[in-house]
């Protein structure tokens, strides 16, 4: 796992050359050598090929990338650190037009991204302020309803969250 604070582009380009590398680092942020499948995390979890995994419970297919802003992208995860580190370091305020010619990627794409991006971490912290602002009693009754579902939530996000806060420094 990489834990340096980039200062600038190429740092984090050099740092995660290939594919590869971002996955792997991923893995660890994610699972640390503990694989867990977000469809049933009591499943034993089967290794398949090109870095894909099998629920052993639910036969679902799934990745490091399954449940996480990367979910369904196309885009290289090189490109997504990149658009993270950009988008932390800018304080949000870069538009899609800039980040597609800083990537060599469409408006689009680059919208796409943004838009990912600033739902992820808006989420994060809307969630921990609620949690902070609710009342007692309505604490103690939301929490036994979504409990279940916040944990898995956390598992997933939270180290990521915390390598976007790493990223920013």
């Amino acid at each position: 796992m990489v834990e340096i604070d980039f200062t600038n582009k190429e740092a984090l380009v050099e740092a995660f050359e290939t594919e590869q590398k971002c996955i792997d680092h991923l893995e660890a942020l994610r699972w640390n050598g503990n694989i867990i499948s977000p469809f049933d995390p009591t499943s034993r979890v089967y290794f398949c090929s090109k870095n894909t995994y099998k629920c052993r419970n639910s036969g679902k297919y799934f990745n490091v990338k399954t449940g996480t802003l990367f979910h369904n992208t196309k885009i290289e995860l090189q490109k997504w650190f990149v658009a993270i580190w950009i988008v932390s370091a800018q304080n949000k305020k870069i538009n899609s037009v800039a980040l597609g010619h800083e990537l060599g990627i469409t408006q689009k794409s680059a919208w796409y991204m943004i838009k990912r991006i600033k739902h992820y971490i808006q989420t994060k912290s809307n969630t921990f302020e609620k949690k902070k602002n609710m009342p007692l009693k309505t604490k103690i009754k939301v929490s036994s309803k979504i409990a279940a579902i916040e944990v898995i939530e956390e598992k997933d996000k939270l180290p990521l969250l915390q390598w976007l806060q790493l990223l920013k420094k």
